[in-house]
């Protein structure tokens, strides 16, 4: 693997026509393969935005031929509405008895929440959940983590937000789920904007595909290669569109 890259923002910025991105640099992938990673800037994408339209205004104007488009999954989310807020969701009786036990995942946002563990109940249904708790909590001295999630399944792992620490407000009382149908969701993108695309759950531990369209041309390695260093950044960087552009 190639030598990542420092995260000096400024170094990194440029801007054309208006668009600013981050030059992430250069990352030579296990095959040998190098890629060139462009971390695009955007406004704060609420719920119900298009996202080709998003793609039309960000990312074509810096694309070239031969680039491939990483879109990350709280934005689709956003855009989908596979989102939840505070009002629908009614924390009972085990989301607050349990949440105050919970731990964090790798991400340090986990379900010691009540909102939070009360969506997962309502999604996996609480006897799961209570399996999970208790596999969990005997496992977790052993040094064994992420059970939880595991057993839960369901895209447990991957819900964000009902967070009080996010640096955005929004985030604070809305919970984003990633979309149960990725794969059709890149080749629609794809065929409205004629860039393959690959939808990305990604954090500085772990960067999770979760769908790409069918002719993408990257494999799943080079994909993860491409993204080992998360350029996608923090959140609050409000770069959620990897341009990805293979070096021959």
């Amino acid at each position: 693997m190639g030598i990542i890259p420092s995260r000096n923002l400024d170094d990194q910025r440029r801007e054309k026509d208006g668009i600013v991105y981050f030059d992430r640099g250069t990352l030579t992938g296990k095959n040998g393969r190098r890629y060139d990673r462009f971390a695009i800037q955007t406004h704060f994408v609420e719920v119900g935005e298009d996202q080709a339209e998003l793609v039309r205004r960000y990312v074509l104007p810096l694309a070239q031929d031969g680039d491939v488009l990483s879109f990350g999954a709280k934005v689709m989310a956003m855009c989908t509405k596979n989102v939840k807020t505070k009002e629908e969701v009614h924390p009972g009786f085990w989301a607050r008895k349990l949440a105050p036990f919970a731990g964090i995942n790798e991400t340090g946002v986990g379900m010691h929440e009540p909102y939070k563990l009360q969506l997962v109940i309502d999604m996996c249904g609480l006897p799961r959940v209570l399996f999970a708790a208790v596999v969990s909590a005997i496992t977790r001295p052993f040094g064994v983590h992420g059970l939880f999630y595991k057993i839960c399944g369901k895209g447990v792992a991957g819900i964000d937000g009902f967070y009080f620490r996010s640096s955005f407000d929004r985030y604070k009382e809305l919970a984003l789920i990633n979309p149960p149908n990725p794969v059709e969701l890149c080749n629609k993108l794809e065929k409205d904007t004629g860039i393959p695309v690959v939808l990305m759950d990604a954090n500085d531990i772990d960067q999770n595909q979760l769908g790409k369209c069918d002719d993408f041309p990257l494999t799943d390695e080079e994909i993860q290669d491409a993204m080992a260093d998360n350029p996608s950044g923090q959140g609050d960087e409000l770069t959620p569109l990897i341009l990805i552009r293979p070096l021959s």
